[in-house]
């Protein structure tokens, strides 16, 4: 059977999908509604390859034992995620070669339509586990309460599944090389950390370009961090910052993730870690976008309610700093330190991180001295 084109991708279906409000209306069709359209439905098309490539991901974790030859594939779904999501950004710059003026001569006609019932990217949102609470709210209402029907269902059945946050938490516990019985790498570590954290703390107390104001409020900020540096080495204090919302991940995870970070020249953890920088930069990638969303939505309506009875762009900004999936890896950079003040691990440890055809101290077993 022969293959053609313009059925395979069902063109026919495809492009008689746009289907405008303003014809009808009293001013009769507004020529930027057609671009308004195209623009969304595109989301909505890169929106189903997002949840695609998550599922997979979701998956390949979800399982006790996760293979070493999985992380290959794991990474390259995640590295795909990302380059879609500079794609929709970018989109943002051709929906804004549309005016105000030419978005309301139709922006009537969507009410109550609006980004809110998007069903797909709510199970997005879900899938990498922005929960619930995590969510800002328009009237006291639920983010669901926008929803309808099957798509009500799907998406409150989503909340209770396995999230991309909670499978990639339980692989971090599992982590090996956490503890050794030769070495006591938390007490090592957590003094480095704390030694740089008061370096940095008498930068502050003695930096004379700050008000009295301004140090104050710093070295009060100290405090807690300091107290997030214990909770690195102290289970009851992980489990105070976990119920106190500055933390979700378990303790070990969170251990596992600084270890990765520290030490992500080693050989044996280089997959890992770029597991990590990836999930990083997918959840920085949507908070990008719902910022620049945001300030598309003020330049195009300004302090107006939007069309689902929002408070427009104020709201998504809010959303935006609210709505991550992952907060601890944000949270990693304060506890890693320069390459210099990085304990040592020990040697057999330094042996097992390495590929098996290589010595840590020398060229590939079995292979030439360099000359």
């Amino acid at each position: 059977m022969t293959v053609y084109y313009h059925d395979y991708l069902e063109l026919d279906r495809l492009l008689d999908c746009q289907h405008l409000a303003s014809p009808s209306s009293p001013g009769g069709v507004a020529h930027d509604e057609m671009l308004f359209v195209v623009v969304h439905q595109t989301y909505e098309l890169w929106f189903k390859q997002i949840l695609w490539e998550l599922d997979d991901v979701i998956a390949r974790f979800d399982a006790p034992v996760v293979d070493e030859s999985e992380m290959a594939w794991v990474n390259d779904r995640l590295a795909r995620v990302v380059e879609i999501q500079r794609v929709m950004i970018a989109q943002i710059d051709v929906l804004e070669t549309m005016t105000p003026m030419d978005f309301l001569d139709f922006r009537d006609l969507l009410s109550p339509a609006s980004g809110f019932q998007s069903m797909q990217f709510r199970l997005i949102e879900n899938r990498l586990g922005v929960r619930p609470e995590d969510r800002v709210t328009f009237g006291g209402a639920r983010y669901t309460e926008r929803l309808a029907g099957d798509q009500l269902d799907v998406v409150l059945r989503s909340e209770t599944e396995s999230s991309l946050h909670d499978v990639v938490g339980r692989w971090l516990e599992r982590t090996p090389f956490l503890d050794g019985e030769q070495y006591d790498f938390w007490t090592t570590y957590g003094r480095a950390v704390r030694d740089m954290l008061e370096h940095d703390r008498t930068v502050v107390a003695t930096n004379p370009n700050l008000t009295d104001d301004e140090r104050s409020q710093q070295l009060g900020a100290f405090e807690q961090t300091f107290r997030q540096q214990e909770a690195l080495v102290d289970p009851a204090t992980h489990d105070r910052l976990v119920a106190e919302g500055v933390r979700r991940w378990p303790q070990r995870s969170f251990q596992a993730a600084v270890f990765i970070s520290l030490y992500r020249h080693e050989p044996g953890i280089q997959q890992a870690y770029r597991l990590l920088a990836l999930l990083a930069d997918v959840d920085e990638g949507f908070t990008s976008w719902r910022y620049r969303h945001a300030l598309m939505t003020q330049r195009m309506i300004g302090r107006r309610v939007g069309t689902g009875g929002s408070a427009g762009a104020s709201y998504l900004t809010r959303q935006a700093e609210r709505g991550r999936a992952f907060p601890d890896l944000m949270a990693l950079p304060t506890f890693l330190l320069p390459n210099r003040a990085r304990p040592d691990l020990p040697h057999a440890l330094v042996r097992q991180l390495r590929f098996r055809f290589q010595t840590p101290d020398g060229p590939p077993e079995g292979g030439p001295e360099p000359g």
